[in-house]
């Protein structure tokens, strides 16, 4: 597809749904995430669109408080996260990846939680700042900077050194036959150490993730505790993988 043509796709969908995301164009257009972030990049120089972290908005919709970022899905995203707080306990140690699944999940902690929380997301670190009885512990690297997170061999030795309650882990896609997948090699190390430093894997995907896939495996279908979506666990689409055996909120 010549980039005129999916240029006009990205602001036909942005005029009907008042948003795009990045991982969706990349599953949309059949290209890989650094032409997306390209077009967007194009697209927010001519005036046509917003980027925000994950995705594009119309260009009315702009924000200037990096804590209350517009992100795409936002609804979905806050379902997860509440159905994601019955997890959360005083004196946790937790890990979390970055995304803005689990940064809308970070603005809904209660104010008094006690918890050790290990993020290697400057966005995540910097909304858990705002919680006095959090502590938090940023975990630096290189930094990929579309994304705001930390990546490279100085985060996963860190992370080979914990020993955490649980993790809280986005995802970029997910399917039943190859599992947790990633667009991004790096990435997919870091999730990797992530979920062997922690005594439970959750998973926190948006519907629109379901049964798509990237270029690298994080790990298999069944290595995940516990996967939480926006949908309800007997929706339809969900049942390969309560068929796989894993955990559905």
């Amino acid at each position: 597809m010549l980039k005129a043509e999916r240029q006009k796709f990205i602001m036909t969908k942005l005029v009907s749904e008042h948003k795009v995301s990045t991982i969706e164009l990349v599953v949309d257009l059949n290209v890989s995430e650094d032409t997306v972030r390209r077009d967007l990049n194009e697209l927010n120089k001519k005036g046509l669109l917003e980027k925000v972290y994950g995705g594009a908005i119309p260009v009315e919709k702009r924000t200037t408080n990096i804590f209350n970022n517009v992100v795409v899905n936002s609804d979905k995203k806050d379902i997860v996260g509440r159905k994601a707080l019955s997890l959360i306990s005083d004196g946790q140690v937790i890990i979390m990846s970055g995304g803005t699944t689990n940064l809308a999940f970070t603005k809904l902690l209660p104010p008094d939680l006690k918890a050790t929380i290990y993020t290697y997301s400057l966005p995540i670190a910097m909304q858990l700042a705002q919680h006095p009885n959090i502590e938090v512990i940023f975990i630096g690297g290189k930094l990929q900077k579309n994304a705001m997170v930390t990546i490279g061999m100085d985060v996963v030795q860190v992370l080979s050194k914990l020993k955490a309650d649980i993790c809280f882990m986005g995802s970029s896609s997910i399917n039943v036959r190859l599992g947790l997948t990633e667009i991004g090699y790096e990435v997919s190390l870091v999730k990797k150490a992530m979920m062997e430093a922690s005594d439970n894997v959750v998973c926190m995907v948006t519907s629109e993730k379901l049964n798509t896939k990237m270029p690298y495996v994080v790990c298999e279908i069944n290595q995940l505790n516990i996967i939480i979506t926006d949908l309800n666990p007997d929706a339809p689409i969900l049942d390969d993988y309560i068929k796989a055996g894993v955990q559905l909120i």
